[in-house]
C-alpha cells in the first residue's frame, strides 16, 4: 500500500518534518506535486535543513526518494539543492530518482510568471515567483518539456522552440529578456542532473507496492490550496489533494492506505486571499514571532491566526483523513486564552459550518470559541499523558470537533519533539 502525507491548511503544515520522522517505517518517500515553491524545513543534530524539490526522507539511511511525475523541476535550483546537501556530507547518488515524467521549469517560465504577476495589478494571488503556474500551464497545453528529453539529442532543438513561443507572449508584455547567464546555469544544471537516476518512476513506486514494500507519498503547499477545491483563483498550480498522488504517482486509488493530514494547532498563510480566522492585532505579531513564521521559501512574514474548524473538516472531508498530526503545540505555550473558530456567520446573518464555495467575495466572520491555554513549557515532554491537562482537553477537543483520531503531536521543530499517541 501507498499511505499519503498532506496538509489540510495553507501550506506550512510542518510536512517536512514529519515525513523525516516517518521515513524510517519506509521503503520509498515520493513527492507527487508542486515544485520549488515548497520548503519543507527538518531539524535534527542541531542543524536546520530547507527541502524544496527533494523528497524529505533523504537524510534516512536505506531510504529511496523519488520525484514524481507530478512535480514541476527546477534544475538550477535542484543542483542547488543537491551540491548543498552533498557539501554537508550527504550522499544522494544512490537514494534519489527523478521521473522521467515530470515537467521542467526555465529560465522563461520563471519571466512569465514574473510578467503574468506583474499584469494583475492590485489583484496578485502571491505568487512565488519561481515559475510554477506557467509550466504547468505548458504542461496542460501539451507543449511542456519533461525531465526524460533532456536525455534525448533533441533537448536543445525543444528548448530553443518553447523558448521562442514563451519570447512571443513576453514582447506582448513589454518584457526583454536578456537570458544569456540565465541559460548558461540552466544547461549546466541540466547537464548535472544526467548523472543521477532518471526513471519511469510509475513502475519503480508499483513494483515496490506489490513487492510489500512501503511508499509514504509526501504532499506540497496544502488542501485550501488546491487548485479544484482550493480558495480560488488564490490557489497554486497543481492538486494537493490525495486523489493528486494518484496523478502524480502513477498509482491505482485502490493502493491507497492512510491518509495522514497535518494540521498546526493554529492557521497561517502565505500570500493573498482569503483567511477567516486571521488575526491584524498585537495577537497576530506575537503567534509570527513566537512560531517563526517566514516563509521557508520566499522568507515572507506568514498571516497569523486562530484554528479554523469548518476548513479543517472541509480538508477532511475530500482527502479521506484517516489520522490527523497536530503541530507546533508549543507555539500556544504563551497564551492565556486559546480560541477555536467553530462556525461563519456570513453576510446576509446566517451561520454555516462549511466552507463557502465564494470565500474571496463574500465575507465570512469566524464564531469563536474560547478555551484555556496552558501557559507552561513543553520541552523534553515526550508522553502525551504528560502534557498538561489544559492542552491535553485542548487535543481531545479538536478530536471531538474533527470526528478524527490525533496520533501525532509535535511540540517542537527537532525530529525528536514528537509525541506518538
Amino acid at each position: 500500500m501507498i499511505d499519503v502525507l498532506l496538509g489540510l491548511q495553507f501550506g506550512d503544515e510542518g510536512k517536512g518534518k514529519i515525513v523525516d520522522v516517518l521515513a524510517p517505517n519506509y521503503k520509498v518517500i515520493a513527492r507527487f506535486q508542486g515544485g520549488p515553491n515548497a520548503g519543507h524545513t527538518l531539524e535534527f543534530d542541531a542543524q536546520k535543513y530547507v527541502l524544496h524539490q527533494i523528497p524529505s526522507g533523504i537524510f534516512r539511511q536505506g531510504t529511496s526518494n523519488i520525484i514524481g511525475n507530478g512535480v514541476v523541476i527546477d534544475p538550477v535550483i535542484l543542483k542547488r539543492e543537491i551540491e548543498n546537501l552533498v557539501q554537508k556530507g550527504f550522499e544522494l547518488g544512490g537514494t534519489l530518482c527523478i521521473s522521467k515524467r515530470a515537467a521542467i521549469i526555465t529560465p522563461t517560465h520563471r519571466l512569465l510568471d514574473a510578467a503574468y504577476e506583474q499584469a494583475k495589478g492590485d489583484k496578485k494571488i502571491g505568487s512565488t515567483l519561481k515559475g510554477i503556474g506557467p509550466t504547468y500551464q505548458d504542461k496542460i497545453g501539451r507543449h511542456g518539456l519533461r525531465i526524460g528529453d533532456i536525455l534525448s539529442e533533441k533537448f536543445t532543438e525543444k528548448y530553443e522552440h518553447l523558448k521562442q513561443q514563451h519570447l512571443a507572449v513576453l514582447a506582448h508584455y513589454h518584457v526583454e529578456a536578456d537570458l544569456d547567464e540565465m541559460e548558461q546555469s540552466f544547461f549546466d544544471a541540466v547537464n548535472f542532473l544526467k548523472a543521477f537516476k532518471i526513471d519511469d518512476t510509475e513502475y519503480l513506486v508499483n513494483e515496490q507496492i506489490k513487492a510489500g514494500g512501503k511508499v509514504l507519498a509526501e504532499g506540497a503547499q496544502g488542501s485550501l490550496l488546491d487548485v479544484d477545491f482550493g480558495t480560488y483563483p488564490f490557489v497554486t498550480s497543481s492538486s494537493t489533494m490525495a486523489a493528486g498522488a494518484c496523478i502524480g504517482l502513477g498509482v491505482a486509488p485502490r493502493n491507497i492506505g492512510e491518509v495522514f493530514g497535518i494540521a498546526k494547532a493554529y492557521t497561517t498563510r502565505v500570500g493573498s486571499g482569503p483567511f477567516p480566522t486571521e488575526l491584524f492585532d498585537e495577537l497576530g505579531e506575537l503567534l509570527r514571532k513566537e512560531g517563526n513564521e517566514f516563509g521557508a521559501t520566499t522568507g515572507r512574514p506568514r498571516r497569523c491566526g486562530w484554528i479554523d474548524i469548518p476548513a479543517l473538516r472541509y480538508a477532511i472531508m475530500i482527502n479521506g483523513v484517516s489520522q490527523l498530526f497536530l503541530m507546533k503545540v508549543d507555539v500556544l505555550n504563551i497564551f492565556d486564552e486559546i480560541k477555536i473558530c467553530k462556525a461563519y456567520r456570513l453576510e446576509d446573518g446566517s451561520t454555516t459550518e462549511k466552507f463557502p464555495f465564494d470565500l474571496v467575495d463574500q465575507k465570512a466572520e469566524p464564531i469563536y470559541e474560547t478555551v484555556p491555554g496552558w501557559k507552561t513549557s513543553l520541552k523534553g515532554i515526550r508522553d502525551f499523558d504528560q502534557l498538561p491537562d489544559a492542552l491535553k482537553n485542548y487535543v481531545l477537543y479538536l478530536e471531538q470537533l474533527l470526528e478524527l483520531p490525533i496520533t501525532i503531536i509535535s511540540t517542537g521543530p527537532d525530529r525528536v519533539d514528537t509525541i506518538f499517541r
